[in-house]
């Protein structure tokens, strides 16, 4: 059962929103990186010049750079996402080119992997 034309446009819209949500989120510590197209750096705080503002201001930077892995980890999927919607491929697993149950693309729109592939990267089969 492959899927629809409304399915995809509704995985689209999710998709999109998603990644709306969290090019905002990344805004507000984070800048564009010039070179790259969907990538974000962490900008370092300034809290003040006294040893306490500098422990603050580097444990906010590394809080901020965490948080930029896992959003820019999360917008590259949902690039690749919307990439393989384009193309045709969505919904189809990168490993086996099995379907991709609707269940688990309800879960995580940004899948690229069936269950079955997931569990044996992981370690789980």
């Amino acid at each position: 059962m492959s899927l629809t034309k409304e399915q995809l446009n509704k995985f689209k819209k999710i998709l999109e929103d998603r990644k709306t949500e969290i090019e905002k989120e990344l805004s507000k510590f984070a800048k564009k990186d010039k070179h790259t197209d969907d990538g974000f750096v962490a900008s370092f705080p300034d809290f003040g010049d006294t040893s306490e503002d500098n422990a603050r201001e580097v444990a906010a930077y590394v809080n901020r750079l965490s948080m930029e892995g896992t959003f820019g980890k999360e917008l590259r999927d949902i690039f690749s996402s919307l990439k393989r919607i384009n193309e045709g491929n969505y919904g189809v697993c990168k490993y086996c080119n099995e379907e991709i149950g609707e269940k688990r693309l309800e879960i995580r729109p940004a899948s690229s992997s069936c269950v079955t592939c997931k569990k044996k990267f992981k370690g789980e089969v």
